[in-house]
């Protein structure tokens, strides 16, 4: 079409036939994605959301101590409140992860041979008696 092409033109990038593109409703995710997958991506982006407001937060607060403007620190302060609570989030999906992983239950300890348990007056009388 010449409109294809003109725009392909303008925008410098090459013109792809209507055969080529992909159409996105019957692209699918597959349905097996295993739950430790899952909170890995969510870990991921929660610590990378983590590192990238970190830095916004101290480029806030140079504007807020360059300018003395009221709005300025009332952001700087909600956006420190919103790490805050994202950290929480952070440390509660590590806790569900826990409490959701099959190695969340403890194992049973069976003890074979028991330790000496008794004051040092008694083992002294126990160590004579074999001696």
């Amino acid at each position: 079409m010449k409109t294809d092409t003109n725009l392909s033109d303008i925008f410098g990038i090459e013109n792809i036939p209507a055969e080529e593109v992909i159409d996105v409703k019957t692209l699918s995710v597959p349905e097996d994605i295993s739950p430790e997958a899952d909170f890995e991506f969510a870990r991921r982006n929660m610590r990378d959301l983590l590192h990238k407001g970190s830095k916004a937060v101290d480029k806030i607060l140079q504007v807020a101590d360059a300018t003395e403007h009221p709005r300025a620190y009332e952001v700087a302060s909600n956006m420190i409140k919103q790490l805050g609570d994202m950290n929480k989030d952070l440390l509660a999906l590590q806790k569900a992860r826990r409490d959701l992983s099959p190695q969340a239950i403890q194992p049973t300890v069976n003890v074979d041979k028991a330790v000496f348990i008794g004051s040092t007056r008694d083992l002294i009388k126990q160590i004579k008696q074999i001696g």
